[in-house]
């Protein structure tokens, strides 16, 4: 072989380790580029399945919990508080949560306490008018900002939107819905999973 042609090798084989020297660095940053476009695992466990234990939730009580950045109520219901929901029924908008249903409320929970077992309620806690917080008023008296005849549910601090105690929302009040039910399933009689049912993720 001239030494020509051995030259010619030589640079081709630094072409090549150079090449491949520099292409190293590159796919590296290019894999930590698209990293950057897939979903943290904050992320990923802000919009997960949230399991909730209600074996310690006794009648009358509620539980917040979040999930997806909200407040998701769980209402353990009194035989009262069922029976109220006869009483509110001429007196609520939507009564058979037929608004805006597949988004609002999942088929399983198109009655009248709204829930899959009756005494448990699982509703998410944003009023459906500008996004406010309502807050429980389960007292079955009079109370301040609402009528003489109130059989207990929740209110919104800030238009005065009224809700029963299956959240749903009660004639000429500024939200125009229910309160969201979100998709859950039991995972045993003292476990719920909430953005999750038989169908699969929220």
């Amino acid at each position: 072989m001239s030494i020509e042609a051995q030259l010619d090798n030589e640079r081709r084989m630094l072409l090549i380790t150079t090449g491949v020297a520099a292409a190293v660095p590159a796919v590296s940053t290019v894999g930590a580029l698209v990293r950057t476009f897939q979903p943290s695992e904050r992320a990923k466990a802000a919009g997960a399945p949230v399991e909730v234990d209600i074996a310690d939730l006794a009648p009358g009580e509620m539980k917040t919990v979040e999930w997806r950045g909200k407040p998701v109520w769980i209402l353990k219901r009194t035989p009262e508080m069922l029976a109220s929901l006869k009483a509110t029924e001429a007196q609520v908008a939507d009564p058979a949560s037929e608004r805006n249903k597949d988004e609002m409320t999942p088929e399983y929970a198109r009655n009248v306490h709204r829930s899959i077992r009756p005494d448990i309620l699982v509703a998410v806690g944003i009023c459906t008018h500008l996004g406010c917080s309502p807050t429980a008023k389960f007292g079955g008296s009079p109370q301040p900002s609402l009528p003489d005849d109130w059989v207990g549910g929740f209110l919104c601090p800030c238009h005065g939107s009224t809700f029963d105690l299956a959240g749903r929302v009660f004639k000429n009040k500024p939200a125009p819905d229910n309160l969201p039910v979100p998709r859950h399933m039991y995972a045993s009689d003292t476990r719920i999973v909430i953005g999750k049912d038989e169908q699969g993720e929220a």
